[in-house]
């Protein structure tokens, strides 16, 4: 018996290897996961209760049952799609009882670089600038609020398709449609993108519109600040109730501007920071230097047409971490 024991040992010591690299591989598509919830639920506290769910499902499993997953990053991003197709469907009512405006939260530039896997190509041609934004502008504020437009099933098959590069006949057993008809899903998606997309510009027309409404801002100069905002320009804010903001969408050059001077004049404490943000150059707004808020804009012919504020605490999680 003590012969065959230096055997066993060896045949433990590789089974329990084998099982920490198939936990390593398995934690490793976290931030992927991540990625891919909070494109769907757009904030990154839904996203982590869909990751960390998702996980939850994995360990429930039996070890029979994991090893008879082939691609095991294949059916977490399927099953932190269900779940995340079951929050969608819950969202709206949620959202009934939410405090003023709801937004989706504004991320870092950076903070999900390099997760999707769609990328140009024959499957995902991008020729046509208006299509890159399915590839370039995944977790913009622009996309984002598009986005919220959509069904559930739109947005996820959308998100899962045009984003990650998953297949039509995959995603069908996601949200429960034949392939034909998730194909269509995605074109009906599609369709709303192009119809929130205003004509594309250079990141330096973009970021030069930006940095004119902080030297109006800041400086109380409410002439330049009417010059560089869109006579159609539309605010809208997000306290969560945490926090004093407009209730209802500003829309008008003229009631804009009289806003922001009048938030400006009544807390002259607040500071402006450049920050790049998923739709170029945006601002942190610091109050005594503790974060107050994030400021992101949509710019068009080189006039801000809508300016987003964030200021709901439980929203600005991405920017305390950065």
């Amino acid at each position: 018996m003590s012969e065959d024991l230096p055997a066993e040992t060896a045949e433990f010591e590789e089974a329990e290897h084998d099982d920490a690299t198939a936990l390593d591989s398995v934690m490793a598509e976290r931030r992927r996961l991540l990625s891919l919830a909070f494109r769907m639920t757009g904030t990154l506290a839904d996203a982590e209760d869909v990751v960390q769910e998702t996980y939850v499902r994995w360990y429930r499993l039996t070890p029979e049952e994991r090893d008879g997953i082939d691609v095991p990053a294949a059916w977490l991003t399927r099953v932190a799609s269900r779940i995340s197709l079951d929050l969608l469907g819950s969202a709206r009512a949620r959202r009934e009882t939410y405090v003023g405006q709801w937004l989706p939260e504004p991320v870092p530039a950076d903070l999900f670089a390099d997760t999707a896997q769609a990328t140009p190509g024959p499957r995902h041609p991008a020729a046509d600038p208006l299509d890159r934004v399915t590839l370039d502008d995944a977790v913009s504020m622009a996309l984002l609020t598009v986005l919220e437009a959509m069904t559930p099933a739109e947005r996820v098959a959308f998100v899962l398709h045009d984003v990650f590069g998953v297949p039509f006949d995959e995603i069908a057993g996601v949200v429960g449609r034949s392939p034909a008809a998730t194909r269509q899903l995605a074109t009906s998606a599609r369709r709303h993108v192009r119809g929130g997309r205003r004509a594309p510009i250079s990141p330096r027309e973009h970021d030069e519109a930006v940095r004119a409404f902080l030297d109006a801002t800041v400086g109380g100069d409410i002439e330049a600040l009417l010059r560089v905002l869109a006579p159609d320009v539309e605010l809208r804010a997000d306290g969560g109730g945490f926090v004093n903001a407009a209730p209802r969408v500003i829309s008008g050059s003229d009631r804009v501007s009289r806003w922001l001077m009048g938030v400006m004049r009544k807390q002259p404490a607040l500071r402006l920071e450049q920050r790049e943000t998923a739709d170029g150059l945006g601002y942190v707004l610091r109050n005594e230097g503790r974060l107050y808020g994030v400021f992101t804009f949509g710019v068009s012919d080189g006039y801000i047409t809508r300016v987003w504020l964030m200021l709901n605490p439980m929203k600005l999680t991405g920017w305390s971490l950065a």
